[in-house]
């Protein structure tokens, strides 16, 4: 008695991803790639000399703890999202959209601190560089919270849940992602001033 034993491959599981969460990732890696070439070019422009050192303004300490609790507060939100505890998600996600604009004023009386102590924009590059840096993370926390409120808008409507998570998890990635931007941002001008 003979049998023939036939050797099938199983076909492979492809790798899937949401098409918003893979165009999500590809914004996140080009916000990133546009940080480090900033950074890049504070250190380059920084070795060629005519530097302005100067503390960086105390108000910036403050609000770096405060984005970094926005991200533990958004975290919960999406932690609540899994147990379909709307009322905790909506609660949540409000106070991740006021830690967010509290980050925000924060970021305006630096500017006024800059100001105050004759640090310009136009002016000697140090100064002109943390224009630059503190702006455009502002410009992308304005849309954070723009999708904070979208996501806000879609939990009192129900559209987020157990088993709606999609909305919500991208949010929340990409608030840690700007978080953790400003912290390495931080450091760095902390280290490199």
């Amino acid at each position: 008695m003979t049998s023939e034993f036939k050797i099938v491959e199983e076909p492979k599981k492809q790798l899937t991803m949401h098409p918003k969460k893979f165009a999500m990732w590809l914004f996140v890696a080009s916000v990133g790639m546009l940080f480090a070439s900033i950074t890049s070019a504070y250190i380059v422009r920084q070795a060629e000399g005519n530097w302005l050192y100067f503390d960086l303004p105390a108000i910036l300490y403050w609000s770096t703890g405060v984005i970094l609790v926005s991200s533990i507060t958004m975290q919960m939100a999406y932690w609540a999202a899994k147990k379909d505890q709307l009322d905790r998600v909506k609660m949540l996600v409000s106070i991740t959209m006021g830690l967010g604009l509290v980050f925000l004023v924060g970021q305006w009386m630096a500017w006024l601190y800059l100001v105050e102590h004759s640090i310009h924009l136009i002016g000697n590059p140090s100064g002109s560089f943390l224009y630059i840096i503190m702006g455009i993370h502002g410009l992308h926390i304005i849309s954070a919270l723009i999708y904070l409120a979208v996501v806000l808008k879609s939990a009192y409507r129900f559209k987020i849940h157990s088993r709606s998570l999609a909305r919500i998890e991208m949010c929340t990635t990409y608030w840690h992602f700007l978080g953790g931007l400003w912290l390495y941002l931080f450091i760095f001008l902390l280290l490199n001033r």
